[in-house]
């Protein structure tokens, strides 16, 4: 049996292409250890590992970053226990001065074969070498709507049936998954219930939903072959983070066309797929509604 981590904590390898030096990876300094080291630190209550990960590069370096990739854990014995860190390949959106302070002292750039060299844990090292070994991808993530009002409450017609309270909750939460994942472009079923779960998000980032029929309970269980092209045309054309809303009947068809086996999802629920350009899964994760 698997022995459960005493402490859990997320980070990033943070990589850029500069003008001049080429591919650049982002190491903190801790005088504390006499370390260098990835960004990284353990979560806060109710937040998932991808927005700990944001958090931990911005407050350690004063990065705000995109995840991409997820990174093979690293488990190691720490004086508390066993520590399990949980890694994501991203990228820069903005970098802001940082002022030393009792955490981290130093925020460095690094070439990819300096940083190998000044890393101070083999960990830290597999993990970079990992980054750079894998192939670019772009994130499609996959929800099921919020939870929405019962039937029984609900007179009017299905499709324009709303998210309740605790939908709602669900729908304010995922805003934090998706800006973690820095999501460019909304695919929803056009029923109401699905279009609210991503609409907080939407409005956010000041950008369109995009409304599909065929994904619709009502179309969807009917032409499930529709459904299943449209989702393998979707991944076919690529070309920007992506989150698309569904609904549990009509999931194992999206599945289909994603050509994976269907997996069960709770309400809000989000699968992760990272493709490379060819369309091939890299690496899935899934994450639980946090409501």
């Amino acid at each position: 049996m698997t022995r459960k981590p005493d402490v859990i904590a997320a980070g990033g390898v943070v990589l850029r292409t500069h003008h001049n030096k080429g591919q650049q990876v982002l190491l903190i300094h801790r005088e504390s250890y006499d370390d260098w080291s990835l960004p990284k630190g353990k979560g806060l209550p109710d937040e998932l590992l991808p927005e700990t990960a944001i958090r931990e590069i911005r407050e350690e370096t004063g990065v705000t970053a995109c995840l991409d990739l997820r990174l093979p854990t690293q488990k190691y014995t720490v004086p508390k226990g066993l520590k399990a860190t949980h890694y994501w390949r991203a990228h820069v959106v903005e970098q802001r001065p940082r002022k030393p302070d009792a955490e981290v002292q130093k925020v460095k750039w690094f070439s990819i074969e300096e940083a190998l060299a000044t890393l101070s844990y083999d960990i830290d090292r597999t993990v970079l070498t990992a980054a750079i070994e894998l192939p670019a991808t772009n994130v499609l993530l996959l929800v099921r709507h919020g939870k929405a009002m019962l039937r029984k409450d609900w007179t009017g017609p299905d499709q324009r049936r709303r998210l309740g309270g605790r939908g709602r909750k669900q729908a304010q939460h995922l805003m934090d998954l998706l800006d973690a994942f820095c999501i460019q472009s909304l695919v929803s079923s056009s029923a109401t219930r699905c279009v609210q779960t991503l609409e907080p998000y939407a409005e956010s980032r000041r950008l369109p939903i995009r409304h599909v029929d065929i994904l619709t309970e009502e179309e969807g269980t009917e032409h499930p072959k529709r459904v299943a092209r449209f989702m393998a045309e979707l991944m076919a054309g690529l070309d920007r983070p992506t989150v698309v809303c569904g609904h549990r009947p009509v999931l194992p068809a999206m599945y289909e066309g994603l050509g994976m086996a269907p997996k069960p999802m709770v309400v809000a629920e989000a699968v992760a797929l990272h493709l490379d350009a060819t369309g091939t899964l890299i690496r899935s994760e899934v994450f639980k509604p946090k409501a």
